[in-house]
């Protein structure tokens, strides 16, 4: 599969896709955000993935990976997950962070283990869903998971 490069002129059609998936919206025109789509034949978004750098880049914040529910098999969304790891590694990072209150094993399939909210927060202050779940609260109610991108020992 081939991945597009989402743009800020692209981003309401992502908005629109993660809505329909129920994702976090805010913050996709960030400028640290890098977001790719996978398209069907028709050009419709069937699937979306990304992540935000940390300021030092060594942090990855992954987001908005999700699969519309008719593609939902043949490991579409590990693809995604994968896509998104592998592009912060390349820019990098050396370890990825998400948050996630209902996908944890899905994550843990990828290597992410249970991590501290506080300390993702830590690590990644500045990014817009990092902002965004401090300034309204979200953040206690939320699941961290983190994984090395890396043996950087």
């Amino acid at each position: 599969m081939v991945f597009e490069r989402m743009s800020a002129a692209d981003v309401d059609e992502l908005r629109g896709f993660l809505h329909e998936v129920d994702l976090t919206l805010a913050g996709l025109d960030a400028p640290t955000v890098r977001l790719w789509v996978e398209r069907s034949d028709s050009g419709q978004i069937i699937g979306s993935t990304g992540f935000e750098l940390s300021e030092n880049r060594n942090h990855a914040l992954i987001r908005s990976v999700a699969v519309a529910p008719l593609h939902r098999t043949a490991g579409a969304g590990t693809r995604l997950a994968r896509y998104a790891i592998e592009q912060a590694n390349a820019a990098g990072a050396t370890r990825a962070w998400l948050f996630s209150r209902r996908s944890g094993p899905f994550w843990q399939k990828l290597g992410f283990t249970g991590a501290d909210r506080h300390e993702l927060a830590t690590a990644l202050p500045n990014t817009y869903q990092v902002q965004l779940f401090i300034e309204s609260g979200q953040l206690d109610r939320e699941v961290a998971w983190s994984r090395a991108l890396c043996d950087c020992g």
